[in-house]
């Protein structure tokens, strides 16, 4: 996949990747919307391993929506993209899937001067117990939000999704390495459902300094070939 990124601020990282292959585990179909899409990486993924999903986005950054479109473009997917705030959007059909790699960083963690790098990242633009609450206005009676966040936070994303009633069916924590603590956690959640939680095997990144096995096959299977430019 061909993916136009910008020069400077903020470009996509593995989380995406890792988030991708998350996703794709539970064979997703129907609308789905993809929150602070960036570049689009992750909704594009998605939607071109998933033949049955009608996807949309949604970004607030004006200097991403160009990026995004250029993206389903030379990608030749369908995506319809909504320029606006995630917790001021609506819909009056309802999504099967809302999925997003959110900003995420406490907001007591450093912040960049790059405004662009610094909305993308810092939970200050998308509060948690907002960002879950629209969520669970815009999903269908049985649909699906699958997203990563800060493992740190772990207690309190459950918290709050059970607030809005979303149910956590699914989590796997990612670590770098074996001997590190978790840098991720990647999580299932559905509207309505009353099952207990799965805890998956954690994913590890890195064998030594080699990128592990697994690591390795989701590259090789989202097949993304970045290109920095000025759009």
């Amino acid at each position: 996949m061909q993916l136009y990124q910008p020069i400077n601020g903020y470009r996509y990282n593995s989380d995406s990747i890792f988030l991708y292959d998350f996703i794709n585990k539970l064979e997703p179909r129907g609308r789905i919307l993809d929150v602070g899409a960036g570049s689009g990486v992750l909704g594009l993924l998605v939607a071109r391993d998933n033949p049955r999903v009608e996807l949309e986005s949604v970004e607030k950054q004006e200097a991403f929506i160009s990026y995004a479109s250029k993206n389903a473009e030379v990608n030749k997917i369908k995506c319809k993209i909504h320029h606006s705030d995630f917790l001021d959007f609506s819909d009056e059909v309802g999504f099967d899937y809302i999925i997003s790699n959110p900003p995420f960083y406490h907001k007591g963690a450093s912040r960049s001067e790059d405004e662009m790098i610094a909305t993308a990242r810092s939970s200050l633009s998308l509060p948690m117990e907002g960002f879950f609450a629209k969520v669970a206005t815009l999903l269908k009676p049985k649909g699906h939000f699958v997203f990563c966040y800060d493992p740190q936070q772990f207690a309190l994303i459950c918290v709050a999704l059970d607030r809005v009633k979303l149910r956590v069916l699914g989590v796997q924590f990612v670590h770098s390495k074996r001997d590190r603590k978790a840098s991720l956690v990647m999580l299932h959640v559905r509207k309505n459902s009353k099952s207990l939680m799965q805890t998956f095997a954690p994913f590890f990144a890195f064998d030594g300094d080699e990128f592990s096995q697994e690591a390795q096959r989701l590259y090789t299977k989202a097949r993304t070939h970045s290109i920095k430019c000025h759009l």
